[in-house]
């Protein structure tokens, strides 16, 4: 088969979930298949080259401009002249002008659900917004023409399966998202202590993932964690990657507690690898979110030995298993108690761990891979049907 995968962002230097996720299967794939001929779209304005050429994988470098325009016309331009006989997209979008048979990577629709828009109203970057709306507009005509759809969890398998009047479709299918094998313990010192003063890290603190996205709660956090402050007295502190201080100060001022920007670190954008080594460093991650498809974070943190406070809602518990302190997103409350419980129970801190190191193990990228050519090879058993 010539099959051709949708990888437009991934030499970008600040890559996001859906980047990493596509970058991984064609690692992957590169190792375990060595018969079907691949061809891997990117965007050339990039220079982080995280993967290379092998005999059966080409690099198509593909100019095209701004997304919709590159995903729309020049994608299915290239697919075609490169004969490809499967055009998988990796990203929740797909060109709707195009013959060629698609598999279609739809790692959620919360663009599409009404209780998601009430809490993006008002809120979330301009960028954010277009997205959604472009996604709102062409996932119902790419789930219609797609011969297979792949999603993260069974949540958002029977969330889409529900959506779209599809429930029992043989064409939606769960294919569990992984955890690469450098989160780890990190028992090297001279590494821990060289992340620790690269990112200015404090010696005892809290490490969240937030982003201007509202479903990642960030304001629901700073509110858990000011109340834990003022609860306890701790002078912990609380890391965040590469979030927009003019951003963070708003959200203190509406919680009403500016002397909590003293307390928060932010470190900036921060490179894939020395994720471990601040995993590591934390007394708990927190993971609260308001609807997530899978959550590979949270394993992340496990496979890194760190117990994790996360959400009983959408995938999250599915993921989790019961290696996680489960809370209601909604109630801030619920997560300061949790913070509390586990810094002051350290059997539950190590359960958490203990769990959590076994739970992580469960998932690999070679597993979503294997699922993912499996799925190719369906496609070409029935015709491209």
């Amino acid at each position: 088969m010539k099959i051709g995968i949708e990888a437009q962002r991934i030499f970008r230097k600040k890559k996001h979930g859906m980047d990493m996720v596509a970058l991984e299967l064609i690692r992957n794939l590169q190792i375990i298949d060595k018969e079907n001929e691949y061809f891997i779209f990117v965007k050339p304005d990039a220079d982080d080259l995280v993967i290379e050429e092998s005999a059966n994988f080409k690099i198509v470098r593909l100019e095209g401009g701004f997304y919709p325009i590159w995903e729309q016309f020049a994608l299915p331009r290239a697919a075609k002249k490169e004969g490809c006989e499967i055009l998988h997209c990796t990203s929740n979008t797909a060109p709707v002008f195009t013959k060629i048979p698609m598999v279609v990577t739809l790692h959620d629709i919360i663009y599409m659900e009404s209780s998601y828009l009430k809490i993006l109203k008002g809120s979330g970057t301009l960028y954010q917004k277009f997205g959604n709306l472009y996604r709102k507009i062409f996932v119902p005509k790419i789930v219609k023409m797609s011969k297979k759809i792949i999603t993260v969890s069974n949540f958002e398998k029977n969330r889409i399966g529900e959506f779209f009047g599809m429930a029992g479709n043989p064409k939606l299918e769960a294919v569990y998202n992984g955890v690469s094998e450098h989160f780890k313990i990190v028992s090297n010192q001279e590494e821990l202590n060289r992340v620790k003063e690269k990112y200015h890290l404090p010696d005892h603190y809290f490490f969240f993932l937030g982003n201007t996205d509202p479903k990642k709660n960030t304001k629901g956090v700073l509110k858990a964690f000011s109340d834990f402050l003022t609860e306890t007295g701790s002078d912990i502190k609380l890391v965040m990657l590469d979030y927009d201080r003019d951003e963070l100060e708003k959200l203190v001022n509406e919680i009403g507690d500016l002397g909590l920007l003293d307390k928060i670190v932010l470190t900036g954008y921060v490179v894939n690898t020395d994720l471990p080594a601040i995993y590591c460093q934390c007394e708990v991650f927190l993971y609260p979110s308001l609807r997530e498809s899978f959550g590979i974070p949270m394993l992340e943190a496990m496979g890194c030995g760190v117990p994790v406070i996360t959400s009983n809602t959408s995938s999250m518990p599915e993921v989790a298993g019961d290696a996680a302190f489960i809370t209601d997103p909604y109630k801030p409350e619920e997560i300061t108690a949790a913070m509390i419980r586990i810094l002051s129970d350290n059997d539950l801190k190590t359960s958490l761990i203990k769990k959590g190191l076994v739970q992580a193990s469960k998932f690999s990228w070679m597993s979503m891979a294997e699922n993912v050519l499996s799925i190719y090879g369906k496609l070409e058993k029935t015709g491209y049907k």
